[in-house]
């Protein structure tokens, strides 16, 4: 699944090509219109087909930023009213601005284009997604979806520390590993089972080790180096690991530089590498290096 540095760089690729696009007409293929005949929320969320197609016409992009894992564009209707589209691209979403779905050069996501935004100067914009886990919602604010104001504040935002360190001693929190606290949106913005193995791993920190067991200052460490991880994948464009890819098809670097996340052998000590399911999500550590 795509994390925050992967999507930061979807959101800059956006920004200078569709910024300021005007929304003619909104397309939806068919695998999206019958899952939704089907009762299935399948990447268009709380409204109907035809409610989002007939809404967004006539609609500027006047902004595109991230929040979290999310994409918010900001859009404004003729009357000058505000509304906010909002993005979040799943395991497998991607967006394309092309002039045709020719343009997109990867059939697997040609072949599972579901929205287009067609805008007034013949150019599109794509939204494939091949597994489908995507979503995309049309709010008139962040309350009218409440979960998007539960999101921890932004990890390279002033706050931000001291958030954390407020939830690592809530009581639901302190049993918890670390690395499912690190991986709670709630708790830190973004960062989720690569930049959290990375981060454990480069203080040596064992992943199932639970909050209440590691000090205000080791605290204070690993969010530093949550922070440091992210900002070191923003700048080498993401990774681009199964189906991730930035705007139109590009390809982050970030995967060849990571130092555990999948790894076979510890890069410390060479030994093989261990694995845990924590939150849901496999965790590879390496079981003499983190303690």
């Amino acid at each position: 699944m795509p994390e925050l540095p992967e999507v930061e760089g979807v959101v800059r690729g956006l920004q200078p090509v569709v910024t300021g696009k005007l929304i003619k007409s909104v397309d939806v293929s068919p695998t999206i219109i019958h899952s939704k005949e089907n009762g299935k929320e399948a990447i268009i969320k709380g409204a109907d087909v035809e409610s989002f197609q007939s809404a967004l016409p006539g609609m500027a992009i006047v902004r595109i930023e991230r929040r979290s894992k999310y994409i918010y564009f900001h859009l404004k209707n003729q009357d000058g009213e505000s509304f906010l589209l909002v993005s979040h691209l799943g395991m497998s979403g991607a967006w394309f601005y092309v002039r045709s779905l020719d343009d997109i050069m990867e059939e697997k996501f040609k072949k599972h284009s579901h929205v287009t935004l067609h805008f007034d100067e013949d150019d599109m914009l794509v939204y494939a997604d091949i597994r489908r886990f995507g979503e995309l919602r049309l709010l008139e604010t962040e309350a009218d979806y409440p979960p998007l104001l539960l999101m921890a504040p932004e990890p390279f935002n002033k706050g931000a520390l001291d958030h954390y360190l407020n939830m690592s001693l809530l009581p639901r929190y302190e049993n918890k590993p670390i690395k499912e606290f690190i991986m709670d949106g709630h708790v830190v913005s973004g960062c989720g089972n690569i930049y959290a193995t990375e981060a454990l791993f480069n203080l040596r920190i064992h992943p199932a080790r639970k909050v209440k067991r590691i000090s205000k200052e080791r605290k204070i460490q690993l969010f530093h180096e949550i922070v440091a991880v992210l900002l070191d994948s923003i700048e080498n464009g993401g990774s681009t690991i199964s189906d991730y890819r930035s705007i139109n098809g590009g390809a982050g670097t970030m995967q060849h530089r990571l130092q555990m996340y999948s790894k076979k052998n510890c890069p410390i000590c060479g030994k093989p590498t261990k694995q845990k399911t924590i939150a849901g999500r496999t965790s590879t550590y390496c079981g003499s290096c983190q303690k």
